[in-house]
């Protein structure tokens, strides 16, 4: 905890961005029935019904010191997902970066040997040569800011019917550019100080072992 909570408050350096990882499902669903649009002193209505169309993965690449977010849509989120993904952050997102720093939950998919069983040692070795990670303790997935992100993204872009992929696709990527053109920053303020004094209890009992 403490370790993560000292990588936040580092001053920016572009060369060696800060990015928070995380994932997330999501459900799509079809309208069976045409939607009402609202009307004066009635808002719109839809029928309770509707039809499942399956499923989507979310991958979460956010920065909050320059306020920048990008979505990944996948299938799933197994090994192979998550390897294309850290290529994808290596090669696409920041090609100029000299090193990335990754915060990320102990997903056991989460790891360099999925890069190495789905890419290759050698591919492997590449990108991880620029990226750190930095992997949140057990049950304190709230120190991972990019929670933060998806809670936001939940409530603004995903908290209606969406029936597929294409359309998924078009509500996320307007909400992405959005916020990254008002560089939307997330102001982390809880330092390893606070921890001392919110956990005092846990603390003792660790410094009287």
């Amino acid at each position: 905890m403490e370790h993560i909570l000292e990588l936040y408050h580092q001053d920016y350096n572009p060369q060696r961005p800060l990015i928070c990882f995380d994932e997330k499902s999501v459900q799509l669903l079809a309208h069976l029935r045409a939607v009402l649009a609202p009307e004066p002193g009635q808002p719109r209505r839809e029928d309770h019904e509707y039809q499942r169309k399956g499923t989507r993965n979310l991958f979460i690449f956010v920065e909050p010191k320059a306020g920048q977010r990008h979505v990944l849509i996948t299938n799933q989120r197994t090994k192979r997902d998550f390897a294309l993904a850290m290529r994808y952050l290596v090669d696409d997102l920041y090609p100029q970066a000299d090193s990335i720093d990754v915060v990320l939950d102990n997903l056991n998919t989460h790891h360099f040997h999925s890069l190495v069983e789905f890419l290759g040692k050698t591919e492997a070795d590449r990108i991880m040569t620029r990226l750190q990670f930095h992997f949140t303790p057990a049950h304190a997935s709230w120190l991972n800011m990019a929670e933060i992100e998806l809670s936001v993204m939940s409530q603004q872009c995903l908290n209606r019917r969406l029936p597929d992929e294409w359309t998924l696709a078009m509500e996320l990527f307007a909400w992405e550019q959005n916020s990254n053109v008002m560089a939307r920053k997330i102001k982390w303020s809880f330092t390893v100080d606070d921890a001392k004094q919110v956990f005092a209890d846990y603390y003792s009992v660790f410094l009287s072992c």
